[in-house]
């Protein structure tokens, strides 16, 4: 069994396909998005010069994941990324988003620990339909892994996702009827 502690090194071959060495396979891109939301750290290097790629390659998943309308970046913040590799920013701006994601991530532990105890929202019209539609969008921010664990939950089936359109859709319709 491989040692998970230790990123997975892929090899970029000059043809430009890329080389699982654990499995001693060819892998693609999406190949790698799922190792990585899996919780797996990934290292890829050009085998002939040993630069390390890792940085061109997953900025290239996000771009892909992007293009093809699974948009997590809102263009505010696109922008505001270009401006910061010509600006003085660029020196806070990565320390500023690593604390950011961290905040997040600890964010998301807290408000799902306190959505599992008693308060007075439980009694809510329409609060486990709430509660579920937060756990699906924690659930995809964070590719499936949730806070407190290592390993990515189960995929939610297809009638799992509409049930929770359907909560989603019955508790807006509560809303709405509350605000007239």
């Amino acid at each position: 069994m491989a040692e998970t502690n230790k990123p997975l090194l892929i090899k970029r071959y000059a043809s430009r396909r890329l080389y699982n060495t654990e499995t001693s396979d060819y892998v693609t891109l999406e190949d790698i998005a799922v190792f990585i939301r899996e919780g797996r750290e990934v290292q890829i290097v050009d085998l002939k010069s040993g630069d390390d790629l890792t940085r061109q390659y997953l900025l290239q998943i996000i771009a892909e994941h992007e293009g093809r309308g699974e948009n997590v970046l809102p263009v505010d913040v696109l922008t505001d990324l270009v401006r910061s590799y010509t600006s003085q920013a660029a020196s806070v701006v990565p320390t500023f988003l690593q604390a950011s994601f961290e905040m997040l991530r600890e964010g998301q532990s807290k408000a799902l620990e306190n959505m599992g105890k008693a308060s007075p929202m439980a009694n809510m019209p329409g609060f486990d339909a709430m509660r579920a539609q937060q756990e699906a969008f924690f659930k995809a921010m964070t590719g499936g892994i949730m806070p407190g664990s290592t390993t990515p939950e189960k995929e939610q089936t297809g009638d799992d996702l509409n049930e929770i359109k359907d909560q989603l859709a019955a508790l807006q319709e509560k809303l709405s009827k509350m605000s007239k």
